[in-house]
């Protein structure tokens, strides 16, 4: 290769800069984002790619992410034994490498800012939704979790039981998946945004990496793929999966992924999902009281029934189980990555669906009064 072929391929790391500066540009105008991007452009790509790859009963995202390390470790290997051989070839070799390696990453990057990355930057699902976001007080956040802890009760009451006594799906992992998308087309007639006909999730078959990477679940946005670890308890197994389906209809922060889950799971017709709704919301919303009022988390803490409490035991055993240098070097690049698409409180912006969880709480009281309940 010429030294005027290597300045014309190296033109094509300005793909890195130019997806900064387009996803820069995205978060000045989230209203023009919303219309013609999250719902005219991605949703035409996503709804057409994201079937073609759902006939697939594997994540091809997963197995194109296998052959890529694969190919990348044979060339590793290739250039250490050229450089052992022929050190002055081995070396022009490796220093193509990296810049194929730069280019291919930069493009990558340009790929997934243009195919996905923008919706960080589109309207908020409570703007979107009309849901009156504003402080609230401890007593709210306690009749909330109050309010959690009764439906969870009733609901783990209903749920089939394994061995152990903690829950377990009535149906295969391959039954429960195509059942997945049941709840978003309930909620979707009260909030448009979430229509759409997509593939259906999928299990990956690297799921003990996933859990030793501290990861529940992983949306794939170059093939439009809602992935998650099977390995997880059964009791999150729902809400996890409903969770990557938002980020496949657009939805990309965090914590309102998590709050559309537990919308989605709540209307769901199964009752599995209805409980692992419930259960995730009841988490974040009593660690948020736990932060804020220790005798109040302790006093609604003994009303958990039975079923609920050896669920969130086991739940809190397998992921501990996983705790390690690798799944703290995960949870720090994760937290880099929300941070780089300007989710600036990182992973600790979870906690801030206790907003739209209170605020959704607010709008079915005010709804009750006026009914007369």
């Amino acid at each position: 290769m010429t030294v005027k072929d290597a300045i014309k391929k190296m033109k094509l790391i300005l793909f890195l800069p130019l997806g900064v500066i387009i996803s820069y540009i995205a978060s000045k105008s989230p209203a023009i984002v919303e219309n013609f991007y999250s719902n005219g452009f991605y949703t035409w790509i996503a709804q057409g790619i994201s079937r073609i790859t759902g006939i697939f009963p594997f994540s091809v995202g997963e197995i194109l992410f296998i052959l890529l390390i694969i190919f990348f470790i044979y060339r590793l290997i290739f250039i250490a034994l050229t450089i052992i051989k022929e050190p002055s070839r081995g070396k022009y070799i490796f220093l193509n490498f990296i810049l194929n390696t730069t280019i291919f990453m930069s493009i990558i990057y340009f790929a997934f800012i243009m195919l996905w990355g923008l919706n960080y930057h589109r309207l908020t699902f409570s703007k979107l939704s009309d849901l009156n976001i504003k402080p609230a007080s401890i007593n709210e956040l306690a009749f909330l979790c109050d309010n959690l802890i009764q439906r969870g009760n009733k609901l783990r009451e209903k749920v089939e039981e394994n061995s152990l006594g903690v829950m377990k799906l009535s149906y295969s992992h391959s039954e429960f998946f195509k059942r997945a998308s049941k709840g978003y087309e309930e909620i979707s007639n009260t909030y448009p945004e979430l229509k759409g006909q997509y593939g259906i999730p999928k299990g990956i078959f690297l799921s003990k990496a996933l859990s030793i990477s501290g990861i529940s679940g992983i949306y794939s946005p170059l093939t439009f793929e809602a992935n998650v670890n099977t390995e997880i308890p059964d009791s999150m197994l729902p809400s996890t999966t409903c969770h990557e389906i938002a980020h496949q209809r657009g939805f990309a922060r965090e914590d309102e992924a998590n709050f559309i889950s537990y919308l989605a799971c709540i209307q769901h017709p199964d009752v599995e999902f209805q409980y692992s709704g419930t259960l995730l919301a009841l988490i974040h919303a009593m660690n948020a009281l736990n932060r804020h009022d220790k005798g109040r988390f302790i006093d609604l803490h003994g009303k958990y029934s039975e079923g609920v409490l050896r669920d969130l035991k086991f739940i809190r055993k397998f992921w501990k189980s996983y705790e390690g240098p690798i799944e703290r070097a995960s949870s720090k690049l994760n937290n880099a990555y929300l941070k780089s698409n300007y989710q600036k409180d990182g992973i600790y912006s979870y906690g801030r669906m206790v907003d739209l969880l209170i605020a959704e709480y607010r709008e079915k009281m005010v709804k009750g009064k006026r009914n007369g309940f």
